[in-house]
């Protein structure tokens, strides 16, 4: 094995050495523990440490890496203190991720380590996002992203690096193709002849490198740095290794053929970079065994401090607090329009579509890092022409066309958040929000409470039927995520609501999922000032009062409540506007419950599964002694949105809506 040591010390080959020995060292111990039931499991990276350990020394400290299941290197190389990853490793209050998580399903900002989810695509996307952020500042830094050969299977890894490729940004894809997606070989994984080929037809440059060479990676990773930074530009590397243990422990070997184990074997990285600095008279037998009892006794006393850690304490009130970052001081110096409005400027009369676009327009001026980012959102404005204008108003930079890649872009978005960025993502429908599911739920919903990390991330859905759109561009999805811990939801009603939930949104540094009902957009209009303001979050408007019956409702259930509250004068109803699905306004749905006793949850979406059934189960479970009748639900029917008009109709909540109250108040 050839190594190339071009500018490189005998220093430097000798720290080398030792951050390449380290990992392996751990991993003995780690595994002799796993045996032991002091761990309960470990995805192993014996074999090819060299990847992680020279990816992570070509690096700059502040470049942010996103590792996976067996790069270990990276985060000794990063000086993780053992201590605090044995922590997590055990699942101690003490580690990254509080007992959280386990292994390495973790991150840690002040080391610049991108925590990682089970699933194998995502993290790609959010180099995306840092790579983006890095280039809109001007910093000559880049972000690396590792994946497996398995993991190029994966739909996000099309999607990433063809975003990075048309973004031009200074991403470096880094995959370590170790035979073996737990048991499938990569014969049943792809066809190409090799993996660094698919890099020619995303327009970047692709090579393929010995992932078990040292300084083979070490040169590599550096040269496609400076090649990335200067070109601004990704690069794809496919590192050629082995998985000498199973996928995790349990897993074993068996279908792995002893020669293969044999013949890479023979290809150690570290056996190999310890008899290429011997020849160099940079190592000796003496040194070894000294360098090897200093790296032990380092590990040993580290272990010993991670033995004094206390278990996790039960804490339910701390548990529930950290799903959501805490809402900056910021926010609270600005006008709320529920307890401001009359001191604002007067209100004009704007369409539901135009206070929209006046939010963003004001968001745009007051956060110069607030990025916007959809498909045909710039020059051509959008498919509902919300930002139209915005292309030459605030710049290419920021308002951003993307390829068809809806979980790329989401991806990129939670990237872009950890360098400081706010990002608006714009699904064309709300419908098409089903090829981002992921990056939502699993990454955007979690992050702070896995790691800390707050996603300002606003996704905004144009959702919901009456326009004759069929089942792909109509559907109410809003429940699919309510569901979800980490996400809120919204759901406006009025112009004026529309502006400032958007604006509250916006502010806010969790992922907001912002529904707005495109049946709305043209066909109502309402007072809107010219503040910037905010309607909060989680709190719901009491539309009108009434003590024959509740309507509770949100969106275009609001306008079918009132319109059948003005064709019947003679029934007083209490009509309440959700506005936020989660978190709820359970205080405003007990008083309206207590108000009548009879109430009726009315909502678009169908009725199996729909938020109604909650708040059903909320009120019955809560407000039963205040309640005269059985909580009841008009919802639409359980079938996909149908085109035809007539079939539409009879879909809708709302050829339900009389029948329903005449039940409630026959109780």
């Amino acid at each position: 094995m050839y190594f190339d040591r071009t500018n490189l010390s005998d220093a430097q080959l000798l720290d080398f050495y030792k951050a390449l020995v380290y990992p392996r060292l751990v991993e003995e111990k780690m595994l002799l523990l796993l045996r032991q039931g002091r761990i309960t499991k470990w995805f192993s990276g014996i074999g090819q440490e060299a990847i992680a350990v020279g990816a992570t020394l070509a690096l700059q400290p502040n470049e942010w890496i996103l590792p996976l299941h067996r790069n270990l290197g990276v985060f000794t190389a990063r000086h993780m203190p053992l201590h605090k990853l044995f922590h997590q490793w055990q699942g101690h209050a003490e580690g990254y991720s509080q007992g959280r998580e386990r292994s390495f399903h973790f991150g840690s900002k002040a080391h610049h380590i991108w925590g990682m989810i089970s699933h194998l695509g995502p993290q790609l996307s959010i180099a995306d996002g840092i790579g983006l952020a890095h280039r809109l500042k001007g910093e000559k830094l880049v972000a690396l992203a590792f994946t497996g050969e398995g993991g190029t299977s994966e739909g996000e890894f099309h999607e990433a690096l063809n975003l990075a490729a048309v973004w031009e940004l200074p991403v470096i894809f880094l995959i370590e193709n170790n035979g073996y997606a737990l048991s499938t070989p990569v014969s049943e994984q792809y066809r190409c002849s090799q993996l660094a080929d698919k890099a020619w037809g995303y327009g970047m440059e692709g090579m393929r490198i010995n992932g078990n060479n040292l300084l083979e990676v070490y040169q590599t990773i550096l040269k496609a740095r400076e090649y990335a930074i200067r070109e601004q530009k990704p690069v794809l590397i496919e590192a050629m290794t082995f998985r000498m243990r199973g996928h995790e422990e349990a897993s074993g070997t068996k279908y792995v053929p002893a020669r293969k184990l044999e013949e890479w074997a023979l290809q150690d990285p570290i056996e190999q970079y310890e008899a290429f600095l011997l020849e160099q008279k940079i190592l000796n037998p003496e040194l070894i065994t000294a360098l090897h009892h200093e790296l032990h006794t380092t590990l040993e006393a580290e272990l010993a401090l991670a033995d004094a850690a206390a278990p996790v304490a039960i804490n339910q009130k701390k548990e529930l607090a950290d799903v959501y970052a805490p809402l900056p001081a910021s926010m609270s110096l600005l006008p709320l329009v529920n307890e401001a409005l009359a001191a604002m400027s007067a209100p004009r009369e704007k369409r539901f579509i135009d206070a929209i676009t006046e939010g963003l327009q004001q968001a745009m001026n007051k956060h110069p890092q607030l990025l916007l980012m959809g498909q045909d959102i710039a020059g051509y404005g959008g498919a509902f022409k919300i930002t139209e204008g915005f292309l030459e108003r605030f710049g290419k930079d920021r308002v951003r066309n993307t390829p068809l890649c809806e979980s790329a872009v989401l991806g990129a978005a939670a990237g872009a958040a950890v360098e400081g960025h706010k990002s608006m993502v714009e699904m064309q429908f709300a419908d098409f929000v089903t090829c981002g599911f992921n990056q939502i739920v699993n990454n955007l919903a979690k992050l702070h409470y896995r790691w800390g990390q707050p996603a300002d991330v606003v996704v905004r859905l144009p959702t919901g039927a009456g326009v004759g759109a069929g089942p792909f561009h109509s559907q109410s999805n809003e429940s699919w995520f309510t569901h979800t811990p980490g996400l809120k939801v919204v759901y406006p009603s009025s112009p004026a609501d529309a502006k400032g939930l958007l604006l509250a949104a916006l502010e806010d540094p969790n992922p907001v999922l912002f529904f707005e009902h495109k049946a709305l957009y043209r066909s109502i209009s309402g007072p809107v000032p010219e503040d910037y303001y905010l309607t909060p979050i989680g709190k719901a408007h009491l539309v009108q009062t009434g003590t024959d019956a509740s309507i509770i409702t949100y969106g275009s259930g609001v306008h079918w409540a009132m319109e059948y509250a003005a064709l019947h004068p003679g029934i007083s109803l209490d009509i309440l506007d959700l506005r936020t699905l989660q978190p709820l306004d359970y205080s405003a749905i007990r008083n309206t419950a207590a108000r009548t006793g009879r109430v009726l949850v009315l909502h678009e979406d169908t009725l199996t599964g729909g938020i109604g059934g909650e708040i059903a189960a909320w009120i019955g479970e809560h407000c039963f002694t205040s309640l005269d009748a059985p909580v009841l639900r008009c919802a639409s029917l359980d079938t996909p949105v149908p085109f035809a008009a007539a079939l539409e109709h009879e879909f809708l909540a709302k050829s339900r809506l009389e029948a329903s109250l005449n039940k409630l108040l026959a109780y």
